[in-house]
Parts: C-alpha cells; sequence; structure tokens
C-alpha cells in the first residue's frame, strides 16, 4: 500500500470512530489547491533546462499551510498529497496553528551548481509568490533543500512582498532562524519517547536502541537519547550498517560521519548487513530513513518492544496488524517526529514578533508541547479503545473537522 492510500486508510478510520458525517469526511479529505508550474533556467553551459515545481496546499482551517519544500528527481504526486495530509493531522496533534502542505521540484540537486539551484528555487518562487505567504502558507525545508534554500525564497518573496521573514522556516539564524531548529526533530523523538517509556514504568537509561538513518533525525535521536543514558546498539545510514552490542559511542560516530559521510568503517562497531538492522535485537527501535521499511516481510521478525517513528510512514498497515498482534507498541509518526514542525512554528512567532528567544526556552517549550500531545493523545485512546495511531489520527481529525464546522465550511 503506498503512502496515500495508506494516508487516507488512516483517516477513514479515524473518520469513523469520530462518527463523522460522509460530507464533511469528503471535504477533509480533498486537498484546497494543487499547484503545477513549469520553472525554466539557464544552465551554467548556456543551456535552457525545464523542471516541474508543484505545491499541494491540503487544508487551512485551523490556520496558514504548513510543510517543507523538496528537491528530489522522482517527485511522486501521490506522496507529496499524502505528505500534506499528514501535516494536515500533524499539525493538529502537536496543537500549533497550521494546516498542511507540501511541495517541491522534479530536480537531482546533486546534479546542479549551486548558482543553477538559487537561479531554479528564483524561478520556482516567481511563480508561487502570489500563493504562498505569512498568514497562507509557510514552507521549510525538506529533502534536498535546507537553510540557504529558505534564504533564496525569503529573498525573492521580498522582492514582492517586502522583507518577510516569517514567509518560511528551518531559515538561517542570520536571517531570523530560530535557535534549536536544527535538532528540533530528533530532540522532539527523544522527548515522545521518553513521554511513552515513562508511561510503561520505564527510562531512556539502560534501553537499547537500533537507529535506522544517521541523517539530521537520526543523528540528533542518537546523540540525545545516548546523553539521557540509552545505549545505541546499531545505527544505518545510505553508506552500510554497524553494530556494537556494548553500546556504540556516538560522539566518536558523529565525528567519524561529519569527515567520511556515512558510518561505514567506523571502528568502534562491527559492519552488519543493512537490511538486517530494523530486526536487530534491541529495546527499542527507531526508523529514521524512508518511508514503508517495516512491511508484512520483516514485521515478523522484528525483536524491539517499541518502535519509535521518526520517518514518515515508516510501517505499512500489514505490518501493523502483525506487530500490534506480537504486542509492539509503536508511536506514530505524526506525533513522534513533530518536533520539527513545532519549533518552525515557534520561529514563525519568533518572526513575527521579531523577539528572537533563547534556545533553552525553545528546547523547554518544545517539551511541554510534546508532553501535552502525547497526554492529549492518549485521552483520544481511552475514549475510542484504539491503539496510539488511531489516537493521534482522531486528536487530529478531530479538531481540524471541529474547526471546519466552526468556519461554516462543513456543508
Amino acid at each position: 500500500m503506498n503512502a496515500l492510500a495508506a494516508t487516507n486508510r488512516n483517516f477513514r478510520l479515524a473518520s469513523r470512530l469520530l462518527g463523522l458525517d460522509s460530507k464533511l469526511e469528503k471535504s477533509l479529505l480533498i486537498p484546497f489547491r494543487e499547484i503545477k508550474v513549469e520553472c525554466t533556467i539557464p544552465k551554467d553551459d548556456g543551456t535552457i533546462a525545464s523542471f516541474v515545481g508543484f505545491r499541494v496546499q491540503h487544508d487551512n482551517a485551523r490556520g496558514p499551510m504548513k510543510g517543507g519544500i523538496r528537491y528530489h528527481p522522482e517527485v511522486e504526486p501521490d506522496e507529496v498529497n499524502a505528505l500534506a495530509q499528514l501535516m494536515t493531522w500533524k499539525t493538529a496533534v502537536a496543537n500549533i496553528p497550521y494546516g498542511g502542505a507540501k511541495g517541491g521540484i522534479g530536480c537531482d540537486p546533486s546534479k546542479l551548481s549551486i548558482s543553477e539551484l538559487e537561479r531554479l528555487t528564483r524561478v520556482f518562487t516567481q511563480k508561487i509568490h502570489d500563493l504562498i505567504g505569512i498568514h497562507t502558507d509557510v514552507p521549510a525545508p525538506d529533502m534536498g533543500t535546507g537553510p540557504q534554500t529558505m534564504a533564496w525564497i525569503l529573498d525573492e518573496y521580498s522582492k514582492f512582498h517586502g522583507y518577510s521573514p516569517a514567509v518560511v522556516t528551518g531559515k538561517p539564524i542570520d536571517l531570523g532562524g530560530s535557535l534549536g531548529r536544527d535538532a528540533a526533530t530528533g530532540r522532539g523523538v527523544m522527548f515522545g519517547t521518553e513521554a511513552l517509556l515513562n508511561e510503561h514504568g520505564k527510562s531512556i537509561s539502560g534501553q537499547r536502541f537500533v537507529i535506522q538513518g544517521f541523517g539530521n533525525v537520526g543523528s540528533w535521536a542518537a546523540k540525545l537519547i545516548s546523553e539521557q543514558g540509552g545505549k545505541i546498539v546499531a545505527v544505518s545510514d545510505i553508506s552500510g550498517a554497524i553494530k556494537n552490542k556494548d553500546g556504540i559511542d556516538i560522539e566518536s560516530l558523529l565525528n567519524y560521519t561529519k569527515e567520511h559521510r556515512g558510518v561505514k568503517g567506523f571502528d568502534g562497531a562491527h559492519p552488519i548487513d543493512a537490511n538486517s538492522i530494523l530486526v536487530e535485537d534491541c529495546d527499542i527501535l527507531i526508523p529514521a530513513a524512508l518511508g514503508g521499511v517495516i512491511n508484512r516481510e520483516n514485521a515478523n521478525e522484528i525483536k524491539a518492544k517499541f518502535i519509535i517513528e521518526a520517518a514518515n510512514h515508516p510501517t505499512d498497515p500489514d505490518a501493523d496488524e502483525i506487530l500490534s498482534k506480537k504486542g509492539v507498541v509503536i508511536l506514530p509518526d505524526i506525533y513522534a517526529n513533530s518536533g520539527g514542525v513545532t519549533v518552525s512554528y515557534f520561529e514563525w512567532v519568533q518572526n513575527i514578533q521579531g523577539f528572537m528567544w533563547e534556545e533553552e526556552k525553545v528546547n523547554d517549550e518544545l517539551k511541554t508541547y510534546m508532553n501535552r500531545g502525547f497526554k492529549d493523545m492518549k485521552e483520544m485512546c481511552k475514549t475510542h479503545s484504539c491503539d496510539l495511531r488511531m489516537g493521534a489520527f482522531t486528536l487530529g481529525v478531530n479538531r481540524v473537522a471541529r474547526a471546519t464546522v466552526l468556519r461554516g465550511w462543513g456543508a
């Protein structure tokens, strides 16, 4: 089942539990707007290249739409629709005043020079500047984009609308980016893990963790969890996978990966087959890479008691069922990885106020939001006698449905 089908399925199950009528259900599913634009630029060698840019704006009942812009050669419309919809429920679960959006450009950023990427970003912004905005749709970085991309969007948008730092988040600190944003998703994963373990009478300290994916989210989660006394016994990334049953020294691994661009060859652990990372013996598994990695083929072999979904849609519905029967507790993506969008919200708030926060305040506020989100999700689990995934979906869908009806849109 692809990401869109799985997201629609979870939405419909939540809708049934909430008893939403079919008209409201349909209006919540249909995106507010889908944008597709041609972006033509001169390349460094003088030739002309055309790319397709897009933005799916899913829902704005609770506030401006929010979501990443990705640069990737295989931008799949269904996946973007699914991710835009997921952002609607995720922002509602976190209880921040946003709706969902997602977008990007079908290109391979590794094959474009910095100046070509800048030209492409500026042309894309020229095409969509009237459709995004501080109180309309606030983009952020995603796969293949980063703070520099956001700086270009901010500059190009400001040519049309005046200086507007709040139009994008995930910016460089010097242009109004928030302290603590870089670590936010990983830190949110750590806070969510802490809340879940506390619920089961445990703490992070002494637990054995396996982390699939050692990019921004996985590496920050590993660093923060190890600082809390968690033992990271195996890690994988695009270069390979490593294991040390006595625990990997994460500080040394972070220094190694900066230099060697991957975990492969790290001498503080031995190499293992990257395909076996998900079924390694551990207490807590954190998939922090791609979607759909936990499926019916490997679900039975998973040994972890808890799965923390740091990636978007890492567990497909078949695997969900198998793991549920095994008694594995899954902390769902729309809660577990919401730290990033929560601190993006803090950045937006700071930009609108023109008053920047200390990093300690950012981290303290994030902890408050993650703990409150967990409590609200558990309440929905009790109300509807359901698992954490449905608890999160019913919480998010219910908040959006209520806002939709209150605004008189629930025809």
